[in-house]
């Protein structure tokens, strides 16, 4: 009797742990699943931000939603990196690129670092990118749009100076 419970116990727990992985592998990989969000779905907007780049370096973020345009603002504790200013860039443009392509009625988003600020515009990226970013349908694909653009240091440097 003693060894059924020993054993059952045992299959349980490997069965909770099992499931609990295979929950937080799934939160991670899916952001496409928050697509058509709204700026006022601070759940949403929350999820889809801790995902992206520098996530947990994520302090708060504030929405705003009562008149349009519709915005949104991320806060950043320090990124520890060798090239910060390359990184902070880097991030603001992957960071936009998915909340655009992701939440419906955004039209702008400001990346508050330490030591600098950013605002980035809908219309302005879909210009740099010479591309749609609702159109998007899959990580794959938009992470592709990304890395593309991202080749050029002297694209991105330009970006930031329109």
């Amino acid at each position: 009797m003693k060894r059924i419970t020993i054993y059952f116990i045992s299959l349980l727990s490997l069965m909770i742990l099992l499931s609990g992985c295979s929950l937080n592998a799934d939160s991670k990989t899916d952001l496409f699943r928050y697509k058509n969000s709204y700026v006022g779905d601070a759940s949403a907007v929350g999820n889809i931000s801790r995902q992206l780049a520098h996530g947990k370096e994520l302090n708060e973020y504030s929405l705003e939603t009562t008149k349009e345009p519709y915005g949104i603002t991320l806060e950043y504790k320090n990124i520890d990196v060798k090239k910060v200013d390359k990184e902070m860039k880097e991030t603001v443009i992957s960071n936009a690129t998915f909340l655009f392509a992701l939440i419906k009625n955004v039209d702008w988003i400001t990346f508050k670092f330490p030591d600098q600020e950013f605002t980035v515009t809908k219309e302005k990226l879909q210009d740099w990118y010479k591309n749609k970013l609702d159109g998007f349908e899959n990580e794959q694909d938009l992470k592709k749009l990304i890395q593309e653009h991202l080749k050029s240091e002297d694209s991105v440097n330009q970006f930031f100076h329109q």
